[in-house]
């Protein structure tokens, strides 16, 4: 009869609990982390093992603009209020939508499952990285799994790759990226949604400050990288001021970044769970309008997104994050630049489902897609779309 190990959080001494694991009345990913090995645990965060059949996940929704996606973790220790992922946990049968930030679990054998699974992809096809976690989250520290897939990717050639993250480790491994950006076409997202670090710390508890994300974006452009920032979400009443945006983009410029591109809060119900609460807790005021615009729906109305379209072009134009800006770029990346000097990205993906080679599904974001291709613009969102090929 199998047992679980359980460590505590603030001791980190291991018990061997009296009850058998509950395993075997599971099915795919879930049993799958039901079988994994504690590793560690630190401050109401625990960290797992979890195996899976493969890292490289196939998107069959043909809106995505992406066609694979890699999670090296999943759950993310940053803790987002209005992080869309935490559904990801539900699939483990962990419906406690703070599991999502307790529970980490570290993908084993990524480097060799990604050298078989690359053979799968086609020239063309796009690779996003971190959809569903931050692959540079405090985790990574101490696991190097997104290294490890890293140096597997540097040993490729052709591929075409987006980054998105809010952590400031990426600056550890620059190296492995300049020789992944060397043989294949890498954007790194940086994700700020505000210049502010105590409403940061509000709202990204256990991420890095905002001046220390632009320091990295600094730097990543100065180790030849093309690097830039995601502003999303954009959230109403707290980081959506004209002021604010303005000061970002500006700052974004003044550090280097290659382009900035903004998208608003969109709430599933997961999200709603948490970030609903936070918002009654810390901005009553918003509640009622909050009520308003996302009682009947996940997004923000058209209007709305019209509004930040325009004003995040108004913005790039004025502080040079534009077309022109680009144009001393290597042709090969300014191809996947679009008109407003931001990676091409197709503005419809919210609610799109992506499969998962463990059976489950796993929903990706407008604002965590990267490095698709377009050449031209929706006017109802800050992101470009991308045209259908004939068929």
């Amino acid at each position: 009869m199998g047992h679980s190990i359980a460590f505590c959080s603030t001791c980190c001494q291991g018990i061997i609990t009296l009850f058998p694991t509950p395993a075997a009345n599971l099915v795919g990913i879930a049993r799958l982390a039901a079988e994994g090995a504690s590793l560690s645990a630190g401050h109401n965060v625990e960290y797992f093992t979890i195996g899976t059949r493969s890292i490289l996940n196939r998107c069959n929704v043909p809106r995505m603009p992406f066609s694979w996606t890699i999670n090296p973790y999943r759950g993310c220790e940053f803790a987002c209020k209005y992080c869309y992922a935490r559904y990801t946990h539900e699939f483990m049968e962990m419906r406690d939508g703070l599991d999502f930030e307790r529970k980490i679990y570290a993908k084993q054998h990524t480097a060799e499952q990604l050298r078989r699974d690359l053979r799968r992809v086609k020239p063309g096809e796009e690779i996003a990285i971190g959809t569903a976690t931050d692959p540079w989250q405090p985790a990574e520290r101490r696991y190097q799994v997104t290294r490890g897939i890293m140096e597997e990717l540097a040993r490729h050639r052709g591929l075409k790759l987006g980054i998105v993250t809010k952590s400031t480790l990426v600056l550890r491994d620059l190296d492995v990226l300049r020789e992944v950006a060397r043989r294949n076409q890498l954007f790194v997202n940086i994700t700020i949604t505000t210049l502010n670090a105590d409403l940061a710390r509000l709202l990204e508890p256990r991420a890095p400050r905002p001046d220390l994300r632009l320091d990295a974006v600094s730097k990543l452009v100065e180790g030849g990288l093309e690097a830039g920032v995601i502003c999303a979400p954009v959230i109403p009443g707290i980081t959506d001021a004209p002021c604010d945006l303005d000061a970002l983009v500006r700052a974004v410029a003044q550090a280097g970044g290659k382009y900035i591109y903004a998208n608003p809060l969109f709430l599933k119900p997961c999200s709603a769970k948490v970030f609903l609460p936070f918002l009654e807790e810390k901005f009553p005021q918003l509640v009622k309008s909050y009520q308003a615009r996302y009682g009947e729906r996940a997004f923000v109305d058209t209007a709305y997104r019209r509004r930040i379209s325009g004003l995040m072009a108004k913005l790039r134009r004025k502080h040079g994050l534009h077309r022109e800006q680009m144009a001393s770029a290597p042709a090969q990346r300014r191809e996947a630049l679009d008109a407003q000097g931001a990676p091409r990205l197709r503005q419809d993906l919210g609610g799109a489902t992506v499969g998962t080679a463990a059976g489950s599904s796993e929903q990706l974001d407008l604002f965590t897609a990267v490095a698709a291709a377009s050449p031209r613009t929706s006017p109802a969102s800050d992101l470009p779309s991308r045209r259908r090929p004939a068929v």
